[in-house]
């Protein structure tokens, strides 16, 4: 009983940022982004070059104290999956941190890229956070976030128009 009440609540407070979609934005560099208010995830064209964010306003005490973490993504349904699971979930290992106004990291080439046709194919949800391996195998999720997929396609691809 206890589980499927936290399964309902964990639903509940996201569903405010599911019913939003992805927005781009075309004025000097064009962006595509969704932003749940605790964190945004985007894909901008900054001077030729394909750059994916993910950034988290109050990030866990785990983040706010490294210096580089792994970023992972999944994308499925509404009621399915986790960025701890093996079958899906694309990893981007040790990026540095950037703590400024809260944490994030920066990503450009062929990982952006990459994440972007990921993000593009995305059923309901995009799941991304911080995660690094456990010492005995499997991984430690820290500020995983879920984002709306409506939209995501057509925003991603008119980033990826400009940048060629």
């Amino acid at each position: 009983m206890l589980k499927s009440l936290s399964i309902v609540l964990c639903l509940a407070l996201a569903a405010p940022s599911l019913a939003a979609e992805w927005k781009y934005e075309g004025a000097g560099v064009p962006i595509a982004y969704f932003d749940t208010g605790a964190a945004q995830f985007q894909f901008a064209c900054r001077g030729g070059d394909l750059a994916m964010a993910f950034w988290v306003r109050k990030p866990s005490k785990e983040v706010a104290e490294a210096k580089a973490m792994s970023l992972a993504i999944n994308v499925g349904e509404a009621s399915s999956g986790s960025l701890a699971a093996a079958g899906g979930t694309v990893f981007a290992q040790d990026f540095p941190l950037i703590h400024s106004d809260g944490s994030s990291i920066l990503v450009r080439g062929p990982v952006a890229r990459q994440w972007a046709g990921i993000a593009q194919r995305a059923a309901d949800l995009i799941r991304v956070g911080f995660v690094r391996q456990k010492g005995q195998g499997g991984l430690e999720v820290f500020d995983g976030h879920a984002f709306g997929a409506r939209g995501s396609n057509a925003a991603i691809a008119k980033v990826l128009r400009q940048c060629g």
